[in-house]
C-alpha cells in the first residue's frame, strides 16, 4: 500500500519569524476525517481547536498510525535565498524525511507547492480546505509556527510575537518602527517600515 502524504505551509507572509512546511503521512485508505474531528484548513479552526487537532495527531503519531514533520527556514535564510527557495527547499526535506522511496508515495500539495522529481503528485488549488491530508498539514504547520513565535515573544518582548505571530499589524509596524528589526525579521520583508 502506499503512503498518502499531505503538504502544506504556514507563515509566507510574516514580517517575521520562520516560514513553516508540515508534512503528515499514512497509508493508503486512512480515514482523517474520522480520526481527526472537525479537522479543517488550519485558517478556518479557532487556536482552541487546531490545538486540540494537534494533540490527536501527537497521539496517532504515538500509536504509530500517522507521521508528520514540519520543517522550519529562518528569517535570515528567507532573505538570503527568498521566500519561494526557502519553502521549496522545506517542501522537499518533509517529503523526503517521510516518504524516502518516491515509488511508495502518492503526494498532495496546497497551492503551488510541488514535491521533489520522482513523486506521484498533486498539486491542489485550495488544497487546505478540500484534501484532508493536506488540511492535517496545515494544522502542524500552524500549530509548530505558532508556538515558536509564542517562544520568541520572551526573547523579543517589546514586538508583541505572542499577539501577531510576526505578522504585519499595525501594532507590529509600530514595534518595528520605535525599536528598530530584531534578528528574528525578514529584513527583505521590512523595508517600508524600518
Amino acid at each position: 500500500m502506499k503512503l498518502i502524504l499531505g503538504v502544506d505551509e504556514a507563515g509566507r507572509g510574516p514580517l517575521a519569524g520562520p516560514v513553516a512546511v508540515g508534512v503528515v503521512a499514512a497509508t493508503e485508505g486512512f480515514d482523517f476525517l474520522e480520526a481527526f474531528p472537525g479537522l479543517n484548513d488550519s485558517k478556518q479552526l479557532s487556536e482552541k481547536n487546531r490545538e486540540r487537532i494537534f494533540a490527536l495527531l501527537l497521539e496517532r503519531k504515538e500509536a504509530g498510525e500517522i507521521r508528520f514533520c514540519v520543517k522550519s527556514v529562518s528569517a535570515s535564510v528567507i532573505d538570503r535565498a527568498g521566500i519561494t527557495k526557502a519553502v521549496v527547499s522545506a517542501v522537499h526535506a518533509g517529503v523526503r524525511e517521510l516518504a524516502p522511496d518516491p515509488l511508495e508515495a502518492r503526494v498532495f500539495l496546497d497551492g503551488l507547492l510541488h514535491a521533489p522529481e520522482g513523486y506521484e503528485q498533486e498539486t491542489v488549488v485550495r488544497g487546505d480546505s478540500t484534501i484532508p491530508a493536506i488540511m492535517l498539514a496545515s494544522v502542524a504547520a500552524k500549530v509548530v509556527r505558532d508556538r515558536y513565535m509564542v517562544s520568541l515573544a520572551a526573547d523579543y518582548p517589546s514586538y508583541g510575537f505572542e499577539r501577531h505571530k510576526g505578522y504585519g499589524t499595525k501594532a507590529h509596524q509600530a514595534a518595528i518602527r520605535e525599536h528598530g528589526l530584531s534578528s528574528v525579521h525578514r529584513r527583505s520583508f521590512c523595508k517600508a517600515f524600518a
